[in-house]
């Protein structure tokens, strides 16, 4: 178990993330039905009452998710107190986390019956007593918990943000429902103006709720760009603007229709799946938080404005690699191999994957990374050029997926140096480190990808679901960067790296959405928009590879 105990805390992060997700659905799918689909269902005759019944299933399943991510939760942190400091699993089930997960599955327990047993006609009060149990449980686990000073407001400020979330993106899924089983611009404008107007809501509580615990959580300036908090905060508000700008556009469309019900609402639609990605993203980027401190905590070993300057100004790339055995564990394992053979004894080793340690590190270390950042923004850079220039009509330029499987094949052999091919660490042995097993997943989900959109664009395939293979992955490999961690020992280079990797991440989410932007808009009704996409997605997979051109780590 002591082996696996970072594995278990990334997957920690994971998890709650599917399960904020989850609660999002199931809280916002019972918002929608209550406030939206129920109501409105005279009014929208017999689409009305099918719209109300698959709500209500939503929200049903979204809850039986719920249920599943909060046990998970429970018994993978009970798991690890157990294994690893021996506690009772009764003295584990009393933590708070543990009490908040406990009452949760209790909650999603019942909401899974009232809705997927009485469908739309689940009784009112019951569902809304639920949604405030709900919350106030999940509250439980936040940082407002543990602190002295501010904690009312930041608990009140906790249960705001995240019935915000759920009003708003939670709802999303029930939202795109309605709109498919409308076939009138009449019954479209009535539930895009009353969605619109549960969206302002939400949108208000997130407001107020985010500068609430900016304030008490940040503190100062310093606090924003020199913490690993205030970075993945600075990424969920960039990821919230691009919802205010998409949804600020739906917005725009209901208010056509009240001029012209014939307005085509395809656009409607897609923005609103994309609305949904990125919410997606930043409730990992929320999870991420959970495993933090928050920056007013966090005083000493902050980064400076002039080293976050410093740091990020262009060099020339580094193109010629250190010797492997030169870097900090091949010589620190021949060192003690040496040591044993004169003492005609079993070596010791030098590092044992998963065990909580981090791998010594020297200059070679950084130059080695650094290279193999330069030579993977080499591959990216040229994806882009290629995509662009296909965009422009260049033909040959569409095999431009190929030049995935080259970086594949680099970031599997020298991603990590320690672990085979390179290093003694065995293959399956090296899936205990954290980082080795999210380098080996990225490697993955650039293979996989690769083939698809070569085969979509070479061949042209006929399976029109191979298509979102490459924006779902793109979008989700966003995603996983910005749970990802690196094993460095000083804060201060640790968190240099990620304010490097957060950009990177970012402009994946964009690329992936702005792909499936590009396939999913009407090429007629919305060229305009669908050409602005198709230039895009390019762009910002050009922009990533420049930002790995400029990387450093000292």
């Amino acid at each position: 178990m002591e082996l696996l105990i970072d594995l278990f805390g990334y997957l920690s992060i994971v998890v709650h993330g599917l399960t904020i997700l989850a609660q999002s659905m199931a809280l916002g799918g019972v918002l929608f039905l209550v406030a939206l689909a129920r109501p409105l269902a005279p009014r929208l005759g017999a689409a009305g009452a099918r719209i109300a019944d698959r709500c209500a299933r939503i929200a049903g399943w979204s809850a039986l998710a719920l249920l599943a991510s909060e046990a998970a939760t429970v018994a993978l942190q009970t798991a690890v107190l157990v294994g690893t400091i021996g506690m009772d699993v009764g003295d584990a089930l009393g933590a708070n986390f543990a009490v908040a997960g406990l009452l949760k599955t209790g909650v999603a327990a019942i909401l899974d019956m009232l809705l997927l047993v009485r469908g739309r006609f689940a009784p009112t009060l019951p569902l809304l007593c639920a949604v405030a149990i709900a919350l106030s449980a999940a509250i439980l686990t936040t940082h407002a918990v543990a602190r002295v000073d501010g904690r009312g407001p930041l608990l009140a400020a906790a249960w705001l943000h995240q019935l915000g979330a759920a009003i708003w993106i939670g709802g999303i899924p029930c939202f795109l429902l309605a709109l498919a089983n409308l076939h009138d611009g009449a019954s479209w404008r009535l539930v895009g103006e009353r969605f619109s107007r549960m969206s302002m809501l939400g949108v208000a509580c997130i407001l107020i709720s985010g500068i609430t615990m900016s304030v008490l959580y940040i503190g100062d300036v310093e606090g924003f760009y020199g913490t690993a908090y205030g970075v993945m905060v600075g990424a969920k508000i960039a990821m919230f603007l691009m919802l205010l700008a998409l949804g600020g556009m739906n917005f725009i469309l209901v208010e056509r229709l009240r001029a012209n019900p014939a307005t085509p609402i395809t656009r409607m639609r897609r923005f609103a799946e994309v609305e949904l990605g990125i919410g997606a993203a930043i409730f990992f980027a929320a999870a991420s938080l959970t495993s933090v401190p928050p920056a007013i905590d966090l005083t000493k070993d902050r980064v400076s404005w002039a080293e976050i300057v410093e740091r990020n100004t262009p060099v020339w790339p580094r193109l010629a690699s250190p010797d492997h055995d030169s870097l900090a564990l091949p010589a620190l394992q021949a060192k003690l191999d040496a040591e044993a053979a004169l003492q005609k004894s079993a070596p010791q080793v030098a590092f044992i994957p998963g065990a909580g340690e981090l791998p010594p590190r020297n200059a070679d270390d950084i130059a080695w990374s650094e290279y193999n950042h330069h030579w993977a923004g080499l591959f990216v850079a040229a994806v882009g050029i290629l995509a662009l220039m296909n965009r422009a009509g260049v033909g040959w330029a569409r095999h431009w997926p190929l030049v995935f499987l080259g970086l594949a094949a680099f970031l599997f052999v020298r991603s990590d140096p320690e672990t085979w091919p390179l290093g003694d660490i065995g293959f399956f042995e090296s899936f205990r480190d954290v980082e080795v097993a999210q380098h080996r997943g990225y490697v993955v989900l650039i293979l996989v990808f690769a083939w698809f959109e070569w085969r979509v664009r070479a061949r042209g395939w006929a399976n029109r679901g191979a298509a979102y293979v490459f924006p779902l992955l793109c979008a989700g490999g966003g995603v996983l960067l910005l749970t990802h961690s690196h094993a460095i020992a000083n804060i201060k280079d640790q968190l240099l790296i990620e304010l490097t990797h957060t950009p990177l991440a970012l402009a994946g989410i964009i690329a992936g959405w702005a792909r499936w932007l590009e396939l999913r808009l009407d090429p007629k009704a919305n060229a305009t928009a669908r050409a602005v996409s198709g230039w895009v997605w390019p762009a910002a997979i050009l922009f990533c590879g420049i930002l790995l051109l400029i990387y450093r780590e000292a």
